[in-house]
């Protein structure tokens, strides 16, 4: 009669794995200092760029180079919004106050 126990499975391979496994070996890295946003009922766009030209002459008008669109569900948006809310809170307490104007 042929054996058909089962293996003990290790680290409990048959419960859902928790955590995160944050894979980075295609990530792209870039520098944006200016940002913009829009939104709709099933997404919110996020626009980021880098301020290139100050035309004075012009009426103080700006030239933004834009490099990346990430479009996200409003779901994930406000779970950024969150975590951006913790580091910047963070920051401020370690570094002081930033002043947006």
């Amino acid at each position: 009669m042929a054996d058909t126990a089962q293996p003990a499975r290790a680290n409990n391979a048959d419960e859902p794995r928790k955590g995160v496994e944050w894979l980075e070996q295609d990530m792209a890295t870039h520098f944006a200092n200016v940002v913009n946003v829009q939104g709709t009922r099933e997404q919110v766009d996020l626009f980021f760029g880098t301020n290139r030209t100050w035309n004075v002459e012009e009426g103080g008008s700006v030239s933004v180079e834009l490099s990346n669109r990430i479009i996200l569900t409003p779901l994930a948006a406000k779970r950024l919004w969150t975590v951006l809310g913790g580091v910047l809170r963070e920051h401020e307490s370690r570094y002081g106050a930033l002043n947006v104007e």
